[in-house]
């Protein structure tokens, strides 16, 4: 069921999605060769935690995971496309690193990611990290009261598609709002002029996910959670959380 939050209800979401763009801005100043994923995931905790709020990942457990998410993070490098788990692994230059964080102010969830290069990295993976981005900002400028779901995913899917990048079957964006995952699924791809007609009051997270070597083909990693390009190429991911307003769409996970 699709539900339109009230004006007091989108600033509750706007107030969890100040933490989740602060956290973000420290995990990616922090991700340095060298440095464990580890640690990051507790620097993102620490700062969670003092904000006043609660991750939306830790505990979270859906139907097809084997076990509930054990992090605040996910830490996804190189050919892992989303849900990478943190463990010890140090980052090393040229590595390129989605960082997606989720979190909740009396219960009201924001949920947003990035992606960035640890220290030098090469052209290709700038412009990758780069056209994820502009995807997302294509996505957002779609989402106009009164156009429909699928205006979002073809301004998703053009930006992607017209750079060459492959966008993983069956993963897409969602509902955002007292639960991390709510209806309705923001997919990636799509025809416009299709789909829900977007509606003052709905919050969506819209989060493009871009494989470099055009491939839509993906596969789940060992520990029921990583997902993975099959063919090994790198991946990017950005996301935010916004509101369709009569002004049109507002991010609401930025500080």
């Amino acid at each position: 069921m699709v539900v339109l939050r009230t004006a007091a209800e989108i600033e509750a979401v706007r107030e969890s999605g100040r933490v989740v763009a602060t956290v973000l801005a420290a995990v990616a100043a922090a991700a340095r060769p060298g440095v464990r994923l580890d640690e990051l995931d507790v620097l993102a905790a620490d700062l969670i935690a003092a904000s006043g709020a609660k991750s939306s990942f830790l505990g979270y457990h859906p139907r097809w995971a084997p076990m509930p998410y054990p992090a605040v993070l996910c830490l996804s490098v190189d050919d892992a496309i989303v849900h990478g788990i943190p463990g010890r692994r140090a980052l090393r230059a040229g590595d390129l690193l989605s960082i997606d964080c989720g979190a909740h102010i009396d219960g009201y969830h924001a949920d947003a990611a990035v992606t960035v290069g640890v220290g030098q990295v090469d052209q290709a993976a700038q412009r990758l990290a780069r056209t994820a981005a502009q995807a997302l900002a294509a996505g957002i400028a779609a989402a106009m009261p009164g156009a429909r779901l699928g205006d979002i995913s073809h301004a998703v899917e053009s930006t992607a598609r017209a750079a060459g990048y492959g966008l993983p079957e069956g993963l897409g964006g969602h509902g955002v709002g007292t639960a991390m995952h709510e209806d309705p699924d923001v997919p990636n791809t799509g025809r416009p002029g299709r789909g829900l007609v977007l509606r003052e009051g709905l919050v969506i997270a819209i989060e493009p996910m871009l494989v470099e070597s055009g491939s839509d083909d993906s596969r789940t990693g060992a520990d029921g959670w990583t997902v993975l390009t099959r063919d090994g190429s790198r991946a990017a991911h950005a996301e935010h959380t916004i509101a369709v307003t009569a002004d049109g769409p507002v991010v609401l996970t930025v500080p």
